[in-house]
């Protein structure tokens, strides 16, 4: 089967499913599901049928609710994982700390940041501020970009 065809499945899912389609691509694009969100906003941008103000709207609320579900993973599963794999990593929780958060729309390295501040149990709110400023920029910098080149 072509490989396109599954792209081009999900675009045609996004055009249906409208705004929610939006939400949904850019929550699963937060979690572990590997999905570039910024696509998704792009192709919303440029296909004119929503204020591009309702597109960031629903796409960062969407990102950074994923994010949150990463952070409450971590948070709840810490029990989950061995010992050695939680001490592992606690040189970088100690080093940059809840900092870690502003760096979590990364791909790859974005999502396993959440779920070990999670699992070192950073204070919620000012995490999700962080994660969220992150995420929230970066979708501003990619409107920002699309605007200049259109």
């Amino acid at each position: 089967m072509d490989p396109h065809f599954f792209c081009i499945r999900k675009l045609v899912m996004m055009i249906e499913w409208g705004l929610i389609g939006l939400f949904g691509m850019c929550f699963l694009a937060s979690t572990i599901v590997p999905f570039p969100s910024e696509a998704t906003l792009l192709f919303f941008l440029n296909s004119g049928n929503y204020s591009p103000v309702f597109i960031l709207l629903v796409a960062s609320l969407g990102n950074c609710l994923g994010g949150s579900t990463n952070y409450i993973l971590g948070y709840y599963g810490r029990k989950v994982l061995g010992k050695k794999q939680v001490l592992r990593s606690e040189p970088l929780v100690q080093r940059f700390g809840i900092w870690t958060a502003l760096i979590s729309w990364v791909p790859i390295i974005g999502d396993p940041l959440l779920i070990l501040l999670g699992i070192y149990r950073t204070p919620f709110w000012l995490t999700m501020g962080l994660m969220s400023l992150g995420k929230i920029v970066r979708y501003l910098i990619v409107f920002w970009a699309y605007l200049t080149i259109t």
